[in-house]
């Protein structure tokens, strides 16, 4: 019981209007009004001015006449709003019992979306040939956020990264590795994610630039690699593994869990495309070419304007997409599993148990990992390959969204934080490129504002021990970077800025945590636990109400952001929240009123905020120290 449960008795009283005025099909919404349109507003009167042949006001007018009639338990009264809205005024006595004891809830927040059923969501899956970048850490936080929110919702989520251990990137640097002499243990103090990528990666493919002759020696190792029986294969395949151990590291450091790494190299030898290309035969979703420029080729139809796309080459060797549509299958759930599974070799930070999947038969282990649906999450630069996959697995599933690809647009960094990270852009954000070696690696900007956040805390807290400061410069700086990543449209470039992430005002991580920690000194200094059996009649001023309307809007902001895919729609709740509790803060005194009634009305919303914020930060990712 939230806010949700005026939304839906006023529904329910509406529809009832209806069905006595014999108006059926209105699809009405009823939503938690903006400032100056009562406590909860909807559109209806608009909706039937056609069909009545009258104003939105005159119908607004005449609808709360007749809902003053209508049975209410948490509607004081309707009114008419002149532009027509029909404006809804709650009895925040009743509803602030409500909110605030459903807060203390194990399962506040809950919404059933998902109905139990399985959902995969596939993030990171990044070549395991470098470190990761800040610009990879936005695929991750979406990914893992999304994972939480789908969770929330009901979902039975398993989380895959795709590990694409025998592609082009890969091969730069065994050719790196083998062929121009780089010693395979990096110099001392450097991760080997960050060797292979600062330096093989980086300056293997410099020389291609500067040799042409030396790509057939790539085109030779990417042959090997794909064959996967050869002494290369089996070197690249140490190597990979290495730098997806500290690729591992990086996430699990920033709260990231998986539930299965798929390997590129095993798909390809697994015969999955083997069975699904026989399909798309079969179903003519692919055609062999004739003549022209793609003669002797497989493809796929473009759609209106659009190119057709190669998918088997007139050589017989398989495109990259060649390798997604397989997968994608797999996936759902639309091929035989061939594969086997075995425990990653490291566990976990949260214990959460992490497969892999082996084409070694030895293993007994036969998880699964597919699921109802599936959301790829993958930048917007692979849109058109990501909507072909989207339309073939509609087709083999029968189901429009059985495959969704969540796209998102790259992270470009702030000219001053490209300078202080040794990246000169002449005053313009920085765009990255692993190729060309200009990215910054996420664990470099990690330790930055761990830097920076040890140093404030020691500052504002002289007393702290230093594991004390450690955790909280952690918390503060994993919050930063996840925060970043998730605040913006999914669709909008991000310009990530050191110093103005850190802040402890405006639309930040911090200023959240900061809050939370405000909120808990309230409650230590208090010496007691709140209890629900209060006065909840007390909790009557403006900032009061705001602040327990916004608690009770939890559940609908984990419905809203489940169903949109939207990771935004929860970091602007937990912003709202706090924005909500510092003007409750500023406006009500909660400690030694002299009325203790009062006094314990006012803990009691202190807790619920503080179990809500946390609840809230927690789908982010996010923890909330007590200090800061």
């Amino acid at each position: 019981m939230t806010f949700k449960s005026i939304l839906d008795e006023i529904e329910n009283n509406l529809n009832k209007i209806m069905s006595d005025l014999s108006i059926s099909d209105v699809k009405f919404s009823v939503e938690p009004a903006k400032p100056g349109f009562g406590d909860v507003s909807s559109n209806i009167s608009f909706l039937l001015a056609k069909q009545l042949k009258k104003s939105p006001k005159d119908i607004s007018e005449m609808l709360s006449e007749k809902y003053s009639q209508c049975i209410n338990t948490l509607v004081l009264k309707s009114e008419s709003h002149p532009s027509g809205y029909l404006n809804f005024y709650a009895d925040w006595t009743k509803l602030n019992q409500l909110i605030l004891s459903e807060s203390n809830l194990p399962e506040f927040g809950d919404v059933d979306i998902g109905k139990n059923s399985t959902i995969v969501v596939e993030h990171t899956s990044v070549n395991p040939n470098k470190a990761l970048h800040i610009g990879h850490i936005r695929n991750i936080i979406i990914g893992d956020t999304i994972s939480r929110i789908l969770q929330k919702a009901n979902y039975k989520v398993n989380v895959l990264n795709y590990v694409d251990d025998s592609g082009l990137q890969v091969a730069d640097i065994i050719v790196g590795f083998k062929h121009f002499g780089y010693a395979i243990e990096p110099p001392q103090g450097k991760k080997f994610d960050h060797y292979c990528g600062d330096d093989v990666y980086v300056k293997t493919t410099e020389k291609y630039e500067q040799d042409s002759s030396l790509e057939e020696i790539r085109k030779n190792i990417l042959k090997e690699l794909e064959d996967g029986t050869s002494e290369t294969a089996q070197f690249a395949d140490k190597i990979t593994r290495r730098v997806l151990a500290n690729q591992l590291e990086t996430c699990w450091n920033l709260a990231v869990s998986y539930d299965c790494l798929n390997f590129e190299s095993q798909i390809i030898r697994s015969g999955l495309w083997d069975g699904i290309f026989e399909k798309l035969k079969e179903m003519k979703l692919v055609e062999y070419e004739n003549d022209g420029k793609n003669a002797g080729c497989w493809v796929i139809r473009g759609e209106g304007k659009e190119e057709d796309k190669v998918i088997v080459r007139s050589n017989g060797t398989a495109t990259y997409i060649a390798k997604d549509i397989p997968y994608a299958a797999w996936k759902l759930g639309l091929l035989d599993d061939p594969f086997h599974y075995e425990k990653y070799e490291k566990e976990q930070p949260n214990t959460r148990v992490l497969w892999q999947t082996t084409l070694n038969d030895s293993s007994s282990e036969s998880p699964k990992f597919s699921g109802d649906k599936v959301i790829t999450v993958i930048d917007s630069r692979q849109a058109r390959l990501q909507k072909i996959i989207t339309s073939l697995m509609g087709k083999f599933k029968s189901v429009s969204d059985a495959y969704v690809h969540l796209g998102y647009e790259s992270v470009t960094l702030s000219s001053d934080t490209a300078k202080v990270l040794g990246i000169e852009t002449d005053g313009k954000q920085a765009q990255m490129s692993g190729r060309k070696g200009l990215y910054v690696n996420a664990d470099s900007v990690y330790d930055l504002l761990k830097k920076k956040t040890t140093e404030e805390t020691k500052k504002r807290h002289p007393e702290m021990d230093d594991l004390e400061i450690e955790k909280i410069a952690h918390s503060v700086s994993v919050a930063t970077l996840r925060y970043e990543m998730i605040k913006q449209d999914l669709d909008k470039i991000i310009a990530f800025d050191l110093t103005k992430s850190l802040s402890l005002e405006g639309d930040t991580a911090p200023y959240i945590q900061y809050t939370h920690a405000r909120a808990s000194r309230i409650l230590e200094k208090s010496g007691r636990t709140p209890s629900i059996d209060v006065d909840f009649s007390l909790l009557k001023d403006k900032s009061e109400i705001d602040l327990v309307k916004t608690i009770g809007l939890f559940n609908l902001q984990v419905r809203d952001a489940a169903k949109n895919l939207s990771p935004k729609v929860i970091s602007r709740y937990c912003h709202d929240l706090a924005v909500a509790f510092n003007s409750f803060y500023e406006k009500s005194k909660v400690l030694d009123l002299g009325d203790e009634q009062l006094e314990n009305s006012r803990l009691c919303l202190v807790h619920s905020f503080k179990i809500t914020v946390e609840k809230s930060l927690n789908l982010l990712g996010i923890t909330a120290p007590d200090k800061m």
